[in-house]
């Protein structure tokens, strides 16, 4: 039995109130902001792959193979045509003048495209 002077406890009082849509939005916020932070750090750590090495860049790559590839890479102003495959990486020749750089890749002009409702059309009245 219940002691007459005592309250009773409703049943789920005590337990946690569903998270409202801001708190679930803001740890979303807070696990983003987390990964970009590491990843911010992980790029300005001394040894880390993410930073190019100095003086050393790759210009062209070309793959003749399911594992190997030929690679032009600069050095200190010099191009080396190398040779590389799953054994290993041999210099196979040496630049005498370097290769022209490639033309930047465009945006296609979008003003120019046809109208897509007009080939829709021609193209369902030709297989009817």
């Amino acid at each position: 039995m219940i002691a007459a002077g005592t309250t009773t406890a409703k049943v789920g009082q005590h337990a946690a109130a569903a998270p409202s849509m801001f708190g679930a939005v803001l740890a979303l916020l807070a696990v983003l902001a987390l990964i970009v932070g590491l990843g911010w750090v992980l790029k300005r750590m001394p040894g880390s792959g993410f930073r190019p090495a100095e003086g050393l860049r790759v210009v062209a790559s070309l793959t003749v193979g399911a594992k190997e590839r030929v690679v032009v890479v600069e050095v200190n102003g010099e191009q080396l045509l190398l040779g590389v495959t799953a054994g290993g990486i041999n210099a196979l020749h040496r630049l005498p003048e370097p290769l022209p750089t490639p033309a930047p890749a465009r945006l296609p002009d979008f003003k120019n495209l046809p109208n897509f409702a007009q080939m829709l059309h021609q193209r369902l009245r030709k297989d009817s």
